[in-house]
């Protein structure tokens, strides 16, 4: 079996000249063989940075398109082409964009790989642990901070028991982001987790150790990327400070980014997004610096179906994946891209035992969607 395409495909909701928030574009790549089997990936980053990544031409050694790089090699070879990939696109892809289009193609290669074993991708990963993952809701925040009550509420009663927002106007103002809080925690009650995200919009650990005593009386689970994640001395100086747990970590790549960062940050939860932190491949070896530092993983997950079920397979194979993220965005490209995505039920979302990712794509919203 051969490769033969790396087809990119790139998918945005509002026109080009309209903002796009978090889930309205998306890039997915399906990687062709020679049988007929298709993998499908999909890279949480800009669009047309990735597609850049994987069609450009050869210009150096160091310079290479991921696509050209493939084109003839074994998919079933995964860690042999991760490292291909990794090495002959060295000035382009160490860190960054360039990891996240390794990831897309990665994920497309596992789902390869398990189609032609006929198994599901955690088979391959080494086993399932359990047949259903924990999932906590994810929502951004309304504008109106009162009205963000009836939304956490809501999800409540379709059965979270943990939520988290973040994103939109949350951390632009720090009153706003109190009476969000407030209002999100008075409307599910004590016992439901609520978590924050503020996208590094607090900026430095001295306003996010201020903020964090102000919301101290909400009871938070945890505070997520209260500062940007190479600003390791602002992590550490909150690891120490907080009441809440400290996460972090979507923003990064491969496992050496990862290992600086926690042995660093003093974070109690680490955030790799499988389709930005080189895929399954390096999932693995980032999953495993976790449990050394004794650091729970708990995986990012906002955009398509493609990244919930990659995440949902990664998790049924880790010892420790018991929690992960349920995107509530209502974009097409997460509500209908993936035509059987995963569901959630009763607090959790079912691992698949289809072979592969086991999902189908949706030609019809590629086709509505595609630029």
């Amino acid at each position: 079996m051969r490769i033969t395409d790396v087809e990119v495909i790139c998918l945005r909701v509002p026109a080009a000249d309209q903002e796009c928030e978090w889930g309205e574009d998306a890039v997915i790549v399906r990687v062709h063989t020679d049988t007929g089997l298709i993998g499908v990936g999909e890279a949480d980053s800009s669009p047309a940075v990735i597609k850049a990544c994987i069609e450009t031409p050869q210009s150096n050694l160091y310079c290479h398109g991921l696509r050209a790089l493939l084109i003839g090699e074994n998919p079933l070879e995964i860690e042999r082409l991760w490292n291909k990939m990794y090495w002959a696109s060295n000035y382009v892809g160490r860190r960054g964009a360039g990891i996240h289009a390794i990831s897309a193609i990665d994920i497309a290669l596992w789902d390869i790989a398990g189609q032609f074993y006929q198994v599901p991708l955690h088979t391959l990963l080494g086993g399932q642990y359990r047949d259903r993952i924990k999932a906590y809701g994810t929502f951004i925040p309304d504008a109106d901070p009162e009205a963000n009550g009836a939304i956490a509420a809501d999800l409540v009663a379709q059965g979270f028991t943990s939520i988290k927002f973040g994103g939109g106007v949350f951390g632009d103002d720090p009153d706003t982001d109190v009476r969000i809080v407030k209002a999100v925690r008075e409307a599910v009650g004590e016992h439901i987790e609520v978590q924050i995200d503020l996208a590094s919009k607090w900026r430095t650990s001295g306003h996010a150790g201020y903020m964090a005593e102000r919301l101290a009386p909400y009871n938070l689970n945890w505070i997520e990327e209260p500062v940007l994640a190479d600003d390791l001395a602002g992590y550490n100086k909150l690891a120490g400070r907080l009441k809440a747990k400290l996460a972090g970590g979507e923003s990064l790549t491969t496992r050496y980014e990862f290992k600086h960062f926690l042995e660093h940050s003093g974070v109690d939860i680490v955030q790799p997004d499988i389709t930005r932190c080189g895929g399954i491949t390096e999932m693995k070896k980032i999953y495993d610096l976790a449990q050394l530092h004794g650091v729970q993983l708990v995986p990012h997950g906002f955009s398509t179906g493609i990244l919930l079920a990659a995440s949902v397979h990664f998790l049924a194979a880790c010892e420790h994946g018991t929690l992960m993220e349920y995107s509530q965005s209502q974009s097409p490209l997460f509500t209908d891209l993936v035509a059987n995505r995963l569901p959630f039920e009763n607090g959790h979302v079912p691992v698949p035992m289809s072979p592969g990712l086991g999902i189908e794509l949706n030609e019809d919203i590629i086709g509505r969607y595609r630029v």
